[in-house]
């Protein structure tokens, strides 16, 4: 369990943040101003509410568009990074974080750029016999206290809880949860979001999450 949702029996909406979408279209009326955090969080809740669903999933290998809100995903002198690599849960803030394997920890930090992931947790673990990490983004600057690299968790110990914007990196409160096969030197942080370019070689290190989540309807 990762958060304190049963996916076989809680109402969850799978929510699409691609150019397909056509609530993020450019002429949509009224536009919807991602920059604006506080629009952002009201139109992902309203979404859900709408739904009747108590979590919103998704994401894994997405062509997104809501990256564009960030200079921090666009650098004038790289290809934009508009692939998502991990799986997204929104939920709200204050939601408690569960470690879905034993493992110990590897490495945190807070990532406090305008659209980063703000405090991050990155845990690594022994998974069918190989080393498998995973990334814990967006959570509460209060989650990394007390933390120490090397520290023990066992699955289903209490790890984090989802932030509050702005202190998440300034997104609507959400769970980022990426698996990495390596961290090629990275400590506290990792691209969560890679360009074109670079889709099948990140694709390759970072398996689909929802290995370990099963949640209905996402690709396994």
């Amino acid at each position: 369990m990762l958060l304190p949702f049963d996916f076989s029996t809680d109402p969850f909406l799978i929510l699409d943040f691609s150019a397909t979408n056509p609530d993020l279209a450019p002429n949509r009326q009224p536009p919807l101003d991602l920059t604006n955090t506080a629009a952002f969080t009201d139109y992902v809740f309203g979404t859900l509410r709408a739904a009747g669903a108590r979590v919103g999933v998704g994401g894994y290998n997405e062509h997104r568009v809501i990256y564009r809100r960030s200079p921090h995903f666009q650098q004038a002198t790289q290809s934009p990074r508009e692939i998502h690599l991990g799986i997204d849960l929104w939920a709200d803030a204050g939601t408690p974080v569960f470690s879905p394997l034993d493992g110990v920890v590897h490495s945190f930090q807070d990532n406090a750029n305008f659209g980063d992931y703000g405090p991050t947790i990155i845990l690594e673990h022994t998974y069918e016999g190989k080393p498998l990490y995973s990334l814990y983004g967006h959570l509460t600057r209060s989650s990394l206290d007390g933390l120490y690299e090397g520290k023990p968790v066992r699955a289903g110990d209490k790890l984090a809880e989802i932030g509050p914007y702005p202190e998440n990196g300034d997104w609507p409160p959400h769970l980022h949860f990426q698996l990495m096969t390596d961290m090629f030197g990275h400590r506290g942080d990792f691209p969560g979001v890679c360009s074109l370019t670079d889709r099948a070689y990140y694709l390759s290190i970072c398996p689909d999450p929802n290995q370990l989540l099963h949640i209905p309807g996402l690709s396994q």
